[in-house]
């Protein structure tokens, strides 16, 4: 059926145009052959076919351009009969005589605007003749297009200020009322057109409106343009008709459309000086009208005039701009019960990016709009609405990039009751923004109670939200952590006390996330702590009493004691090699606060998880090579305590699972007896016995290699251990002599021409860069040249 419909429509424009074309053809003939007569009786047929019911409003568009491209050529043609002497009022009475009323109509507005034109008679008379004289067709479509042709013909003919039709003083008034009227008239046909036809076509009906509705629109476009409307007469005269017309016209449409209208066609400045007036019509609109989306639009054109220029600020104050749009704001909230909670949230993002680009400075503003959201939320719960969720974030992300400073943000005592109607997964997507703003901008938060106010906001990345059992994705999961470790950066205040607060704070918030959180949140936190232990270590050089003062408890060693209690935590996740980690750089910070206790006892804990806890063979490798470098680099230790740990690590070298890794291991182990710049700590001999006992191991593996595979296997571990060995003969151990270095040479090369070996390139060029080296030092002369002349290759 709608297919038949649409084709015998096709059918009847096609007709309709074909009429059109016909007549068209004939007058162009009369026009030529100054046949005034013909022209005037073929352009009557020609417009007869406007007449047509039949049309959608599209069709009848096409139909109505093709008639207004023929008006225009006969529009010539009766300048040129005047400037041929032919009487135009003569020609205004001719062209009365039509037999139709609608043809008529067009002729007569035609003949209207070269009649203005010639400036035979006023021009605000022709006008009020033509505008009254249409009101003789009042079939909805066709009164429209009759009215749009009328408002074509006469915008560049009202009687404006400068305008070559000006008149009399009120000739202003005259050209507005023209306007006006003609704008009323077109109004009441649009609305009309909903009640023309079957109530099944009612959908099909307003489509055709809403494709209507620029014809409508364009008079108020005319009246802005008009240069005599200043804003008295905007404020007195056009803005109380035109709502007048859209508040009586009770059609959503119509409404919706025209209030837009108004706010995108008129300056900026009049709608400020009118707010009260325009603001006055909202909560009498239907209340099927999507008010939120014209408030939405002046309050977005407001905020952009109070973005373009400081001085116009004064006005919005002058006006109370704020407080009428909030007022507005609660009244249609409440007018519209059924309002859904999406719309109101976005009146009120509205309102709040007005406020921040109109007030920036008044914070009780913003914390008002967001106390109005947070009274509408709370009878609603948690948000499902997809759209109001994304207004919400919206609303909170407006005060960010607003003054690109959480710390303001803070002090907005509603932000963070509005944060707790967002859903899990939005509510870690808004404190993920929160974060990101304090990472761009570089934003120190610089008190603890700033941070506990923080973390209240980003408590959705912190811990599990109630009722979150969601499964989230691990990369997710992983980012937002990461997130969270590069704010404690961020976290900061110049006066130790404040930071020991901040670091309390911190600590106490990331107990509350849960075994999985915790390796992602306590290294930053540590290594903040440590930060602060640094800064007192400086400080105590340079002043000998306390620097908190007498009365403060808080000292390097208190923080170690937190940081000891903290890093245990990591053992019930468990996380033993980065507990283990963090153990050794606390160690490494107590040396340098010169406390022995605390750094044996953080070794302690870092041993205990190693026998206990760390199973896997590389992660024990990797482990004890942490082990024997931070215990190289302590010197806090006395002789009892230092021994225990040597022999301790070197005890657990040896029992690594694969020879190779006991071997460089053990040859690791000959560092910590030979420290250069502690003299305390240089002994030859177990340096030698470290460095043969890695031989005895590598020999070991070779020799193991032969059992299981038939071949020695790589030179690679004694080509490193002869690295060692020439490490401490060029450090003076007394110990490593030239005997035993040529010894090992003489040992490699064997070993690289034995028939068993197996090739490694590597290797061979290992050793052969190693021997270069000897033969460098012995060039270079000096007392280590002498040194090494006593090694012969």
């Amino acid at each position: 059926m709608i297919a038949d419909g649409v084709e015998d429509e096709e059918k009847w424009l096609a007709a309709g145009i074909a009429g059109l074309q016909q007549n068209a053809f004939y007058m162009h003939r009369a026009l030529d052959s100054n046949n005034l007569r013909d022209a005037l009786k073929y352009s009557a047929q020609m417009l007869s076919e406007l007449r047509t019911s039949k049309l959608s409003p599209h069709k009848y568009y096409e139909l109505y351009m093709r008639a207004f491209d023929e008006l225009r050529k006969l529009e010539l043609f009766f300048k040129e009969e005047t400037r041929r002497g032919c009487s135009i009022i003569d020609l205004y009475e001719l062209v009365q005589h039509a037999g139709n009323i609608l043809p008529r109509l067009y002729l007569l507005c035609t003949v209207g605007s070269v009649y203005i034109k010639s400036k035979e008679a006023p021009a605000k008379d022709v006008l009020k003749d033509l505008v009254e004289m249409c009101r003789g067709i009042q079939h909805p479509v066709r009164g429209l297009f009759l009215r749009s042709y009328l408002s074509q013909v006469s915008r560049d003919k009202l009687p404006d200020i400068g305008s070559e039709y000006e008149g009399d003083a009120d000739t202003v008034m005259d050209a507005v009322e023209f306007v006006l009227q003609n704008f009323t008239e077109m109004n009441k046909l649009w609305v009309r057109m909903q009640h023309q036809g079957p109530a099944r076509e009612k959908e099909k009906r307003e489509k055709g409106r809403s494709e209507l509705r620029d014809l409508v629109g364009k008079n108020l476009h005319v009246l802005s343009q008009i240069e005599g409307v200043d804003l008295d007469m905007y404020k007195d005269t056009v803005l109380p008709r035109v709502l007048e017309q859209v508040v009586n016209c009770k059609d959503e449409l119509a409404q919706f459309y025209l209030m837009d209208c108004i706010i995108q066609v008129f300056p900026d400045e009049y709608h400020l000086q009118t707010l009260e007036v325009l603001l006055g019509a909202c909560p009498q609109l239907q209340p099927s009208v999507d008010i939120k989306t014209v408030l939405s639009r002046l309050m977005e054109r407001l905020s952009n005039y109070a973005a373009s220029s400081a001085e116009v600020l004064p006005e919005f104050l002058q006006v109370e701009a704020f407080s009428k749009l909030n007022n507005v704001i609660g009244k249609v909230i409440e007018a519209q019960v059924d309002m859904p909670i999406f719309g109101a949230v976005t009146l009120y993002s509205s309102l709040l990016t007005f406020t921040l680009h109109v007030h920036p400075d008044r914070l009780d503003y913003a914390d008002q709009v967001l106390g109005a959201c947070v009274k509408k939320l709370s009878s609603k719960g948690k948000l499902e609405d997809s759209r109001a969720t994304k207004q919400i974030v919206a609303l909170l992300s407006a005060p960010l990039e607003k003054y690109n400073d959480v710390v303001t943000a803070l002090k907005l005592s509603n932000y963070h009751h509005v944060m707790e109607y967002l859903d899990n997964e939005t509510n870690k997507i808004m404190a993920t923004v929160i974060i990101q703003s304090i990472m761009k901008n570089n934003t120190r938060i610089s008190t603890a109670d700033k941070v506990e106010a923080l973390f209240e906001l980003i408590t959705g990345l912190i811990k599990d939200l109630d009722g979150n059992h969601e499964e989230v994705d691990e990369d997710d999961f992983k980012e937002e952590q990461n997130s969270v470790a590069r704010l404690i950066q961020m976290l900061h205040n110049d006066d130790p006390v404040e930071m020991y607060k901040i670091i309390c704070t911190v600590r106490r918030q990331f107990m509350t996330g849960g075994p999985k959180r915790l390796p992602f949140t306590i290294p930053p936190l540590v290594f903040s702590s440590l930060k602060l232990v640094r800064r007192l270590q400086g400080q105590d050089e340079g002043q000998d009493e306390n620097p908190f003062g007498d009365e403060s408890l808080t000292t390097p060693k208190k923080i170690f004691q937190l940081l000891n209690q903290t890093i245990e935590v990591l053992s019930t996740v468990p996380a033993p090699e980065l507990a283990l980690q963090l153990y050794l750089q606390c160690a490494e910070a107590a040396n340098d606060s010169d406390l022995e206790p605390v750094a044996y006892e953080f070794f302690t804990q870092a041993y205990i998880l190693y026998e206990e806890e760390v199973s896997d063979s590389k992660a024990q490798v990797t482990a004890l090579h942490l082990i024997i470098g931070t215990l190289r680099r302590m010197h806090v230790f006395g002789i009892e305590n230092r021994d225990t740990l040597t022999h301790k690590a070197t005890g657990y070298s040896a029992k690594l699972l694969k020879k190779p890794d006991q071997c460089r291991a053990v040859y690791s182990c000959a560092h910590l007896f030979w420290v250069d710049d502690q003299d305390n700590m240089k002994d030859g001999e177990r340096v030698l016995i470290c460095l043969k006992r890695a031989l005895r191991i590598a020999n070991a593996a070779q020799q193991m290699s032969n059992a299981t595979r038939g071949s020695t296997g790589s030179v690679t571990l004694f080509v490193e251990i002869l690295s060692k060995y020439l490490y401490f003969f060029e450090k003076g151990n007394p110990q490593v002599t030239a005997a035993a270095i040529q010894s090992l040479i003489e040992l490699i090369n064997t070993e690289m021409q034995s028939d068993s070996s197996t090739p490694d390139p590597a290797a061979d060029a290992f050793f052969a860069s190693t021997l270069r080296y000897i033969q460098f030092q012995k060039q270079k002369g000096g007392a280590i040249g002498e040194r090494y002349e006593a090694i012969k290759m």
